[in-house]
């Protein structure tokens, strides 16, 4: 059975190795449409070597640029009409939501809506909205399946297993570029020091959250609605060399375990294809070389954005969407040099303790507790007074 694949966000890290993935299965997956954000050149070539019929460019004149070099059978579409266009193409049965931050949410809550499968590597969607998401999945009979390497790999391993035989799952961590730096030395850290990321290769943003470990406060909340797990059954270890993706721990106290090489390509197949597994030719795993595996607590004390994540988890409501927008907009001022690297968890920190939740949130609560968040963040900036 084919595959009929739309990908937002096809020019990024997570897109152009779904779209090596499809190439790989020309006979298994069919791109029907692919969304970017402005990268009009690379989004051209994705459609000449791939065909689909819907191209979309979120950024108007980009789209302009679209369509004075592309000559080709696809519909170009703009904006956000165009993003819900391509999450409810007709001829699309799965959509694989990799558009970075907040602005995953309306275009995957279309594709919900139209029924459709959710390849999701926009964590962001699930950590903002994961009541609302979730509610509307169930009642649309449509399935969420991660893409994250560490969700993947509680997916793998959860498979032919009861969820009642489930104690905990434990997501690992790189632990990032400055897991053996002094607090006193993070004030030093630069945006190029940042983006070293020691064992992945990926977007600016998930990026500085892998060093700040923010980006494991958001995959907690993501696996609590994922998995449907309480907080106090996701634990985070760091594991620096990155080949032990996660782990699940039963109620006999055994513990299953997904290896493989940092290569983001196995999770997004593995997405496509469960519960089958495709072949290929991924880079194998030799354990004679590897020089050992090892693990450490992580250090929240010179990494608090782990622990807003959980507090954000907990609290619930509106809580876990501040956290996402707050971080966002922390992230966006140290890559624009604006702040310094420990000043990221301080704005959230004090995003979250301004914030008045509000339980159960609607669509348009989340909005609005996303745009506060960026406007309190925006306010405390001193470059921006």
């Amino acid at each position: 059975m084919t595959t009929r694949l739309a990908i937002l966000g096809s020019t990024g890290s997570i897109g152009t190795q779904a779209l090596e993935v499809a190439a790989v299965h020309p006979d298994r997956i069919k791109v029907v449409a692919l969304a970017a954000n402005s990268n009009d050149k690379l989004l051209a070539e994705q459609l000449d070597r791939f065909k689909p019929s819907l191209a979309v460019l979120a950024d108007g004149a980009a789209a302009d640029r679209l369509r004075a070099r592309y000559h080709g059978p696809a519909r170009i579409m703009t904006g956000e009409e165009g993003l819900t266009a391509a999450a409810t193409l007709a001829e699309a049965d799965t959509v694989l939501t990799s558009l970075v931050g907040f602005a995953g949410l309306r275009p995957t809550l279309a594709a919900i809506e139209a029924g459709k499968t959710i390849a999701l590597a926009n964590k962001e969607t699930l950590v903002a909205a994961g009541e609302l998401v979730t509610a509307l999945a169930k009642e649309k009979g449509a399935a969420i399946l991660p893409v994250d390497s560490e969700h993947s790999a509680i997916l793998q391993c959860l498979q032919g297993e009861r969820p009642d035989t489930v104690h905990r799952l434990i997501l690992t961590a790189s632990g990032g570029p400055f897991r053996t730096r002094a607090r006193e030395e993070l004030a030093t850290v630069t945006v190029a020091e940042c983006l070293r990321h020691p064992n992945w290769a990926m977007g600016r943003k998930i990026t500085v959250d892998s060093a700040t470990l923010a980006n494991k406060g958001l995959e907690v909340i993501e696996a609590r609605w994922l998995f449907g797990v309480d907080y106090d059954r996701i634990a985070v270890v760091v594991h620096p060399q990155s080949i032990i993706h996660s782990m699940v721990e039963f109620v006999d106290g055994s513990v299953k375990a997904q290896l493989g090489r940092p290569d983001m390509r196995l999770p997004i197949q593995y997405a496509l294809s469960v519960p089958g597994r495709w072949p290929a030719d991924f880079p194998r795993l030799d354990f004679a070389a590897l020089a050992g595996l090892t693990f450490e607590q992580p250090d929240t004390g010179r990494f608090p954005a782990l622990a807003l994540g959980y507090e954000a988890g907990r609290r619930g409501g509106t809580a876990p969407c501040v956290f996402n927008a707050a971080n966002e907009a922390a992230v966006n001022a140290f890559l624009a040099g604006e702040i310094g690297f420990p000043d990221i968890a301080a704005l959230i920190g004090r995003a979250l303790a301004a914030h008045t939740d509000v339980a159960a949130p609607t669509l348009g609560d989340l909005c609005a507790a996303d745009a506060w968040a960026r406007s309190f963040v925006d306010r405390l900036i001193p470059a921006r007074k």
